[in-house]
This record gives structure tokens, sequence and C-alpha cells, in this order.
């Protein structure tokens, strides 16, 4: 016969066992609600990724690869370079386009950090690129520059010490963070806004898009070298 000692341990095991698999569970639903102001308030990683945060002033470059007349309406050839955040001659994303008329708008997503989360006290952004339209054409109709919701390439290596799942929610959510000052001051995003700018472009130019530390956001026209 199983003694008492033995049923007593075996309930204890099965006890424990019920408690691990409950613990199991709980956790997957926690992570499974998680959103991103979870992230923003409780991830030290995170805020130590965007605390490191560094001035940047190139975000990207545009050239006229061509211009032609089609059933007496000009259109501009456009090439668009996103480039690396530590070196602004590296090209890390291309995207070229056929845009009506030579006035093409370029549109980004800004993100603007609370002061408390940079080191040096100064405000930083995250700049995420939209998509790029003429004067002609809706934005809905617009070419894509970034996937919304996917991570862009220009700082995968900024949040790469975060486990997959925390980096597929900040990117998924980061897009989506509705127009709620409360919520986002409590997080730390001081703002979040889109911004565009546009330009008259000629095949001569080289267009550089820069960004000051305050978040504004505008275009040079150069020589083409």
């Amino acid at each position: 016969m199983v003694s008492r000692l033995a049923r007593r341990t075996f309930l204890w095991l099965m006890l424990l066992c019920v408690l691990i698999v409950l613990g199991i569970i709980g956790r997957g639903v926690w992570l499974a609600s998680r959103t991103i102001f979870d992230l923003l308030t409780e991830n030290r990683q995170l805020k130590t990724a965007i605390s490191n945060l560094t001035a940047e002033s190139q975000i990207g470059l545009a050239r006229v690869v061509g211009q032609e007349r089609k059933d007496g309406r000009l259109w501009t050839h456009v090439r668009f370079i996103e480039t690396a955040r530590d070196d602004p001659s590296k090209e890390i994303l291309t995207r070229e386009c056929d845009v009506e008329g030579d006035i093409v708008h370029f549109d980004a997503l800004i993100v603007k950090f609370d002061n408390r989360y940079v080191a040096d006290g100064k405000g930083r952004a995250l700049y995420l690129w939209r998509r790029i339209y003429g004067e002609k054409t809706t934005p809905e109709s617009a070419y894509p520059i970034e996937e919304p919701g996917a991570e862009p390439k220009r700082y995968e290596e900024l949040l790469a010490k975060l486990p997959l799942r925390d980096r597929t929610l900040f990117w998924s959510e980061i897009w989506k963070l509705s127009n709620d000052p409360d919520r986002l001051k409590s997080a730390g995003v001081q703002a979040v806004y889109g911004n565009d700018v546009y330009a008259s472009l000629a095949p001569d130019k080289l267009y550089v898009f820069k960004i000051g530390n305050a978040g504004q956001f505008y275009v040079e026209a150069l020589p083409v070298p």
C-alpha cells in the first residue's frame, strides 16, 4: 500500500506542476497583452538604446534619373536613397518611382523622445520614411519607402539586444501610436507626427534630406558632384 507520506509527496508534486504550468500560461498571456507603453516604461534595454541615440544630420538623398513629357504631361523619374546613421555615404535602401510633374513630396513619421531618455539631455528622434508622391497624386496612391510595422534597416542595430518579440512589438506599434498626449508623455514620448517636405526637382541637383535635434526636417538642393 502507498504510504501517507508518499501520497502527500505526490500531491505536492502535482500542485507544483500545476503552479508551474499556470505560471507559464500567465507569462504567455502577459507577454501577448503587452503594449509599446509597457516597453517604453519598463524595458531597461529599450530605455538604454533610446538614451544612446546620437544626433543625426543627413537621413537620405534623392536625384532625378530622368524627365520626359508624355501626352503633354511632364514625368520625373526619381531615385531615393536612405543612408546609414553612422555613415552618410553608405546606401542602405533605394527606391525608384515615376512621379507626374517636377514637384515631389517626401513623407516621414517622426517620433520625438523626452529629454530624460537621452544621455546628454538633448532631444532625439526616430525618422521613419513613409512614401513619395507628386502634386497630382493622392497620398493614398503614393510610392512606399519603408514598410509600416517592419524594422527599418537604418535602426536595426539600435534594438539588437532586445528579444525578437520586443523588437517586433516596438516597430509594429510605433507606427500606430495614437494622439494621446498624456499616455505618450508618461511613456517618455514627447510627440509622434508626420512631416512632409517637398521640392521642385531638377536633373542637375542632388537633394539632401536633413534633420535637427529638435525634430525639424528639411531638404537642401546641391549641385550634382
